[in-house]
């Protein structure tokens, strides 16, 4: 089966490798000849696990392949896969215009029977939108040729992406043909072979599925965040609350960890982006609301117990930082807790030092040199005032506490993941702030 993804941002190559690596023929396409170039000689745009090697693999054997040239691609394949972005507009709706430009496309340069898939993260009705932009250019050309509609939304998470598409907890597909289900189910065959399960249904349902799972999985961060901002207060350990909910099989032990608020490319974008939907059906909702307003509150967190330790003064202090990704495995700075703590403590005239063990170039293009960067998790830490932990980079997790006390002025830290026990730290002689836990 030949297949099509455009677009080679994180969904788009991911999908197309993880199709190459289970024998399918694919091309990726994009219109930046630079990314494009680059693939080409194995340098890939982003960092995720796993995912250079399988490229390389599939290049060297010919199932994978890159181009600049819809038109080329287009004419011969069976499944075309738009995976392109869709940015927020400055009101929070999702941003059509590369969807639907590509849908338009298609329309011009397809010659045979094709299903067109979205896989982008999209608003309800917009397969419909696709298919009357895609229609609009074969009245055009004034060709009759078949076509199907599909909406396949992804549910990859960035540091486990590869696993995630090759052994999915489910897939879903939205279809309103019996066509189109026969080919995307023999597509999905390769992936369904260990009991993961396929779920048909209507396009409508799909693309609010994506929408539903992120805004669900948004909630609980945001609600653990509320209750251990509560438990602070109270004198309650998040961390035994969170054990004590955790083992209810109907709440389940996953994403219930506090911390500074969750960041990323889906989670803000797509609750804004459904927010934004059922306002213009006149509908609020007011779940939704609130767990968008506790995230944005919870990224001043970490920075509220440092301004609140130093006496509100600041200006002339040092901080080392560990961790800017969003989250560990990736180098995505979209929506990151640490630029909003960066950005505050700079404001009140601090100095910031940070190490990340992939995200340093993704935050050197963002932040230029407003901050300095370490190449190793110690550097920042020399004669800095306090650490601040960030991101919970695996490597964090048993650090040397003889040499943090060494090179840190004070033996001060702020931990926006609790990573670290906080008896522990007591012990060890250090000033402790965490998430949810009354060290002070």
């Amino acid at each position: 089966m030949k297949i099509t993804v455009i677009g080679t941002g994180y969904v788009g190559l991911v999908t197309g490798t993880c199709f190459s690596e289970v024998g399918a023929s694919v091309t990726c396409v994009d219109i930046d000849k630079k990314k494009i170039d680059n693939l080409k000689q194995g340098i890939l745009p982003i960092y995720e696990p796993g995912l250079e090697e399988m490229v390389l693999r599939n290049v060297k054997k010919n199932r994978l392949q890159f181009s600049t040239s819809l038109k080329d691609s287009i004419e011969d394949c069976d499944v075309a896969f738009i995976a392109v972005g869709t940015p927020p507009d400055e009101d929070g709706s999702a941003d059509l215009k590369y969807v639907l430009a590509v849908a338009s496309d298609i329309g011009k340069y397809m010659q045979r029977q094709l299903v067109v898939v979205t896989k982008s993260t999209v608003p309800v009705a917009t397969s419909e939108k696709v298919r009357h932009a895609l229609q609009k250019e074969l009245d055009v050309r004034q060709v009759k040729i078949p076509y199907y509609i599909s909406s396949n939304p992804e549910f990859l998470k960035e540091g486990a992406a590869i696993e995630d598409f090759m052994k999915p907890d489910r897939i879903v597909v939205g279809i309103d043909n019996p066509i189109a289900e026969d080919i995307m189910r023999r597509l999905y065959k390769p992936f369904l072979m260990n009991g993961h399960p396929i779920i048909f249904m209507d396009i409508a349902s799909a693309e609010m599925t994506k929408y539903a799972a992120n805004s669900m999985l948004a909630t609980k961060i945001s609600f653990m965040n509320d209750i251990a901002n509560l438990c602070e207060i109270m004198g309650a350990d998040v961390n035994m609350v969170r054990k004590g909910i955790g083992s209810d099989g109907r709440i389940g032990n996953k994403f219930i960890y506090p911390g500074v608020g969750y960041g990323g490319s889906c989670f803000p974008k797509d609750v804004k982006a459904l927010i934004k939907t059922a306002k213009e059906n006149k509908y609020d909702m007011r779940i939704l609301n609130a767990v968008e307003e506790v995230n944005d509150k919870q990224k001043e967190v970490l920075f509220n117990k440092v301004r609140t330790h130093f006496n509100n003064d600041l200006k002339g202090k040092t901080f080392a930082m560990w961790g800017l990704s969003f989250k560990p495995k990736t180098d995505d700075m979209r929506e990151a807790p640490s630029l909003v703590i960066i950005e505050k403590l700079l404001k009140a005239g601090a100095s910031v030092v940070a190490y990340d063990p992939v995200a340093k170039h993704e935050a050197h293009r963002i932040l230029g040199d407003t901050i300095s960067y370490a190449t190793d998790m110690y550097g920042p830490l020399n004669k800095a005032d306090a650490l601040l932990i960030i991101t919970e980079w695996p490597e964090f997790r048993v650090p040397d506490f003889t040499e943090l006390a060494e090179r840190l002025n004070n033996k001060l830290i702020f931990d926006g993941r609790n990573i670290f026990d906080h008896h522990d730290m007591k012990e060890l002689g250090f000033d402790y702030y965490c998430i949810g836990i009354k060290t002070k």
